[in-house]
């Protein structure tokens, strides 16, 4: 299913779940250090880029050229983090992945568009500033902390375990629990 916004077309899953793709853009491998941008829609508060999935697009191409365009970043792929859900006001699915920082542009899409900025957080601060907009996203961040090697602190290892990710295809296999907060993730 699509809906066709100005700029852009929606697509979804069999389930009418809008499908996202988003990437924790870390500053470099040591992975203490997360880019955050600003909302499109809320200027004064702090995001993870990500966007909605073109026709035809897969998860992992969809989050990188959503970070080109909101962040203004290019980078190493990793690993898929998982996929979240989030149910409250609308029902999105979100492929979020780790991305190691490789090239910042001065001017950017959306810098240049409609003023967007970003800025560099630690985990830690990152997670506070996002819990009060965008608890969904801080759950990104939870979620990253979790995964971490435990011997590592505050970060994580200077790989984290990233590799290069096979796209995932099948979107309508089911992945996805319900969760009170209304957001929710899955591993693959």
């Amino acid at each position: 299913m699509m809906k066709f916004k100005p700029n852009q077309t929606r697509t979804y899953d069999g389930e009418g779940f809008k499908r996202r793709a988003a990437c924790l853009c870390f500053k470099n491998e040591k992975e203490d250090e997360v880019l955050l941008v600003s909302s499109s829609r809320h200027p004064d508060q702090w995001i993870v880029p990500g966007g909605g999935m073109e026709p035809e697009e897969e998860p992992c191409g969809a989050a990188v050229r959503e970070v080109y365009e909101e962040a203004g970043v290019k980078g190493k792929l990793g690993r898929l983090l998982g996929v979240f859900e989030h149910n409250q006001d609308r029902k999105h699915r979100t492929y979020v992945y780790i991305l190691t920082v490789t090239e910042t542009l001065d001017d950017w899409e959306d810098s240049v568009n409609i003023g967007r900025k970003r800025k560099w957080f630690k985990i830690d601060e990152a997670i506070r500033v996002l819990q009060s907009n965008k608890p969904v996203h801080a759950d990104y961040l939870r979620r990253f902390t979790a995964t971490c090697n435990p011997t590592c602190s505050p970060a994580c290892s200077p790989t984290n375990g990233n590799s290069l990710v096979t796209p995932v295809t099948d979107n309508n296999a089911p992945l996805y629990v319900n969760s009170k907060q209304g957001s929710d993730l899955v591993n693959r």
